[in-house]
């Protein structure tokens, strides 16, 4: 039997243990308050203007004489763009600060999204998404790099599934949203689709000035904590940095879980960038008005929402991240299959509904992945690196499924493929356990 002064000590030790947990949880939800909303907005409107080109498409095509084809290389030109300048652009925003290259990235791309009302053919259309994504290049990663300098590990599968839950969320908003914009259409003269882009740009210059204003670099410069929470903020991500040994930029690149990684997100991103610029024109094919496009287009980015919330949650509990990785692509590729067996819209929408349940919660998932391993300058490259490799499946998806809706007439082709590649995303999920020996 333990005596009485050894159990006073074993219970004081542990009620020490339990307030520090306390006192870091504070620390570190305060650091989350203050930086995580304004980067979910700021993705937010990153992914809209991404993508309002779905339903620009509905009258724009027309206008500016493109076919289907020539929509879906207008649509991918984006990524290619974004690619090529990736890892440069995270490479200086290592050099100069996050808070400064972030702003200049938000304040650049929202220029651009709002020049690209005056195209006037399918030359000036492709050039304007190619601008659009160097002006882009480097805000993702940008951003994991900063939220993991502040967050440790046990807290970024919530953290980055919270994050990545803008994918959704902008496309819940943006159908509706995009569809009454559209109704803008003769106002001041301009078309609607002109009205979409110049709506859509002007967000992102307002959240540009925002994250000047409200981001710190480092947490030794934050006067909003108290001495005690820097602290504790100082001395977590320290001994994170002992943990994680990868800090080159070339080591980063040539590291085979890196790569891995790269070849994952390239798969998925295919399939998530394929649906969600086609999913407009897919349902105009059903007769339906461009409102009521807006509206059903949302209902699968809502279940999207939703399974992300709960599937994060499932990971931070088991800390399983590779097997719920691979489960999720499982997933979106079952839905997709699931939407070509049937012509009907409801049957359609239920496949859909679930191929982006699994679709949206994998990327929450992936990225809380490459930080347990990546840290400082090998952290920004490697990260753009991944990014720059997975992004590439945004050009391909939206110029696969155009090739394919042309030669086929239909979108049933091009939606297998992508299905397919879910499904070879999850079987390079499972291989990372070859090279990812604990979780």
């Amino acid at each position: 039997m333990a005596r009485p002064s050894e159990t006073a000590r074993v219970v004081g030790a542990q009620a020490g243990a339990a307030e520090d947990r306390a006192a870091s949880d504070r620390a570190f939800r305060k650091v989350i308050v203050r930086f995580l909303p304004t980067m979910i907005l700021a993705s937010i409107v990153a992914y809209i203007d991404r993508t309002n080109i779905g339903f620009a498409a509905l009258t724009m095509n027309q206008d500016l004489g493109l076919s289907p084809l020539a929509f879906g290389w207008g649509a991918g030109v984006l990524f290619f763009g974004y690619c090529v300048f990736e890892v440069p652009s995270n490479a200086l925003l290592y050099r100069v600060g996050a808070r400064r290259w972030l702003t200049r990235i938000m304040i650049s791309w929202g220029l651009v999204t709002a020049a690209t009302a005056l195209v006037v053919g399918p030359r000036s259309f492709y050039a304007a998404r190619f601008l659009l994504g160097v002006a882009e290049a480097g805000f993702t990663p940008g951003a994991m790099f900063f939220l993991t300098g502040w967050v440790p590990s046990h807290y970024r599968g919530r953290l980055m599934s919270w994050y990545y839950l803008s994918v959704p969320v902008a496309s819940l908003i943006s159908g509706p949203v995009s569809s009454l914009v559209l109704q803008l259409d003769g106002v001041l003269g301009l078309a609607g689709w002109k009205w979409l882009f110049i709506a859509e740009g002007v967000p992102a210059l307002v959240i540009g000035l925002v994250l000047r204003r409200l981001l710190t670099e480092r947490p030794q410069d934050a006067g909003w904590l108290t001495p005690a929470e820097r602290d504790i903020i100082i001395r977590s991500m320290a001994a994170e940095r002992r943990e994680r040994p990868v800090r080159n930029l070339w080591a980063a690149m040539a590291d085979a879980r890196v790569l891995l990684l790269a070849s994952i997100q390239f798969c998925f991103t295919v399939g998530s960038y394929a649906v969600a610029i086609w999913l407009p024109l897919i349902l105009k094919g059903h007769a339906l008005s461009n409102s009521a496009i807006g509206l059903v287009a949302a209902i699968p980015y809502l279940f999207g929402c939703v399974g992300t919330i709960v599937w994060a949650q499932r990971v931070d509990r088991t800390g399983r991240r590779i097997g719920h990785l691979a489960a999720a692509c499982l997933v979106g590729a079952a839905g997709l299959l699931v939407s070509v067996q049937f012509s009907s819209l409801t049957p359609s929408m239920v496949g859909l509904s679930i191929a982006l349940v699994g679709i949206t919660s994998a990327r929450g998932i992936f990225w809380s992945i490459p930080p347990r391993f990546l840290t400082g300058l090998g952290a920004a490259g490697g990260l753009a690196f991944i990014n720059s490799i997975g992004t590439l499946g945004g050009f391909f998806g939206p110029v696969i499924m155009g090739w394919l809706k042309a030669s086929t007439g239909s979108f049933t082709a091009g939606l297998a493929v992508m299905a397919g590649l879910m499904a070879v995303a999850s079987a390079l999920t499972l291989g990372m356990h070859l090279v990812i020996r604990q979780e």
